[in-house]
């Protein structure tokens, strides 16, 4: 058993709402399915498992246009 963090939760457009921790030992980030939804129909969201979850990257680089006047 390892000692955690918790890092917050989120709630996907199915239903299901996941967890994300990061243990402290090792550093590493683990999202965890705390809660499957209803509705949702998807076999690798099972609660109380570890899912595998696409970062996006918080900050987006936007083509900006200068004009020296």
């Amino acid at each position: 058993m390892s000692f955690v963090r918790l890092l917050g939760f989120q709630t996907l457009g199915c239903g299901c709402v996941l967890g994300e921790y990061r243990e402290l030992a090792t550093g590493r980030e683990v999202t965890y399915v705390e809660e499957k939804g209803s509705a949702c129909e998807q076999h690798a969201h099972r609660r109380n498992h570890t899912v595998a979850i696409a970062r996006t990257p918080s900050l987006v680089a936007v083509p900006v246009e200068a004009r020296a006047s």
